[in-house]
């Protein structure tokens, strides 16, 4: 792969007057300092500009994704963009849209505000179900040639081998927490294996109630650096929230928005637990592994505490029962 955004950088480098001469070298003049934005995994800042207007700029992690892939969720959030689905896509700027300054690349973006969409407000839940639906049809008309998979390999076998050899954990730990995952690893193949002849398709990939804002003209989605090929139910699961009952009532509403617009395969249903398996040992993965970076240690002190690989050890646990619950069913067939 040609990967030019494999880089030596480090954030380290990042300092205000550094941004500021990036951002500068677009003929972008800022009028404000720079405001950090809660994004761990990349830089991202707010700023006003002296045409009176505000915009994020987002420093892309060195390393992470390759040039292609990069620009490949750009080519994605434009073709929704030009869908009328309210995507917030970087500007195209001297005839790109990612940006390269001294070793780092970025995006710019307009900055728009809006309130955390609510999951429990269930008509905003049928409106964000439409925009899914409308989302998932256009996505079917051609594929991802270079962001990744969502599948058992990259979001369940990787996370589980580094963290097997992870370090950090107790040694108090070391077996009860090994082979609470390692039951876990195994039980969320099988469930996952099971379901048979699933369409994949090009998703927004992290679709949770943050990456939703709202405002008094409804929903506007915003970053799309996660997206992956993958199964739809991935970006419906993890709008649900409370209890089977509640989840299975959001899920109708979530569904009858979603097949006004693309039709939904309920053999899906039974990827619902196996997928929040995979994002539980993922996510356990992504802050092992990005611990050397002083932002991570300063947003998640609790992290590689004892207290916290103690909590570990039965959310796992919990995690391999809900896997072995009957499958989350909607209203009309319990």
């Amino acid at each position: 792969m040609n990967d030019i955004h494999q880089t030596n950088q480090d954030y380290s480098l990042l300092t205000p007057d550094f941004m500021l001469d990036a951002i500068e070298s677009l003929d972008i003049f800022p009028s404000s300092g720079l405001l950090a934005l809660n994004s761990y995994e990349n830089r991202v800042y707010q700023f006003s500009c002296d045409d009176e207007q505000r915009y994020v700029i987002k420093f892309y992690r060195p390393g992470r994704w390759s040039t292609e892939q990069i620009i490949e969720e750009h080519e994605f959030s434009f073709e929704l963009a030009d869908n009328e689905i309210p995507v917030i896509a970087p500007l195209e700027i001297q005839g790109t849209s990612l940006q390269e300054y001294k070793g780092f690349y970025f995006a710019v973006f307009p900055c728009r505000g809006g309130r955390q969409f609510e999951v429990d407000n269930l008509d905003h839940l049928e409106w964000v179900g439409r925009f899914m639906g409308r989302i998932h049809k256009m996505s079917q008309a051609t594929s991802f040639k270079h962001r990744i998979q969502l599948n058992l390999e990259n979001f369940l076998l990787e996370p589980q081998q580094f963290l097997l050899a992870y370090p950090e954990i107790p040694s108090y730990l070391r077996v009860p927490f090994d082979t609470a995952l390692n039951l876990l690893v195994d039980l969320t193949q099988t469930k996952f294996n099971e379901v048979k002849d699933i369409t994949t398709l090009r998703l927004f990939g992290d679709c949770h109630p943050g990456n939703i804002l709202w405002t008094d003209k409804g929903p506007h989605f915003v970053d799309l650096d996660d997206s992956v090929t993958g199964p739809a139910i991935q970006d419906l699961w993890m709008m649900l929230n409370g209890d089977k009952h509640e989840q299975a009532i959001q899920l109708d509403v979530l569904l009858e928005g979603y097949t006004e617009f693309c039709d939904f395969d309920s053999k899906e249903l039974q990827l619902i637990e196996p997928l929040r398996a995979m994002r539980m040992v993922n996510y356990m993965y992504w802050l092992a592994k990005r611990w050397d970076d002083p932002a991570f240690p300063h947003n998640f002190p609790w992290f590689n505490t004892s207290q916290y690989w103690e909590q570990q050890v039965l959310a796992l646990k919990e995690q391999i029962s809900s896997l072995q619950e009957p499958v989350l069913r909607l209203p009309g067939q319990f």
